[in-house]
């Protein structure tokens, strides 16, 4: 009997939680400023010299694209190959490739999957974990769609370029 109450008592508790979980963090910081995030990266490192690019470097006329990913991660290289493969279609995209990873790695990853033939994308090293903090990423490749300056979408899980293109129709 004492076990029927307990789970009769637990059945509520379990509900409640279990819609939480569906549900966006509407503390998180994407949510709660909703303007493209402030962009910090470095690009690359020459000696003393290390380049970096910022906000006032993201083209006003296209829509941003900001994927969190890791050189390492199977699922990223995919995502790397696959938009490439469409880069023509997504001129009207410019994409920031954030990593917490050495420069180095972020350069080998671009060369390796052909990121430079998309002229609209950086890749680079976010040395303060402000992206990923920022828009809670917990899993790579995470990719934030910005429109006129205004979060639109996210794609937790990375993003198959054909539902990419339809979105930022």
């Amino acid at each position: 009997m004492k076990y029927l109450i307990t789970v009769l008592l637990l059945i509520p508790c379990v509900a409640a939680f279990a819609q939480t979980e569906n549900k966006k963090d509407s503390s998180a910081p994407y949510l709660k400023y909703p303007h493209t995030p402030t962009i910090k990266i470095i690009t690359s490192i020459s000696g003393t010299d290390t380049t970096w690019f910022t906000n006032a470097q993201l083209p006003k006329d296209k829509t941003i694209a900001i994927i969190y990913f890791s050189p390492e991660c199977g699922h990223c290289q995919y995502e790397a190959k696959e938009l490439v493969k469409v880069k023509e279609q997504l001129d009207n995209i410019f994409f920031v490739w954030v990593s917490y990873y050495p420069v180095s790695d972020n350069t080998a990853f671009k060369e390796k999957y052909q990121l430079t033939k998309m002229p609209n994308m950086v890749v680079g090293r976010d040395p303060k974990y402000f992206i990923p903090a920022f828009f809670r990423v917990e899993f790579t490749p995470y990719m934030a769609i910005y429109k006129n300056d205004m979060f639109f979408k996210e794609y937790r899980e990375g993003v198959k370029p054909e539902e990419l293109l339809e979105a930022v129709k």
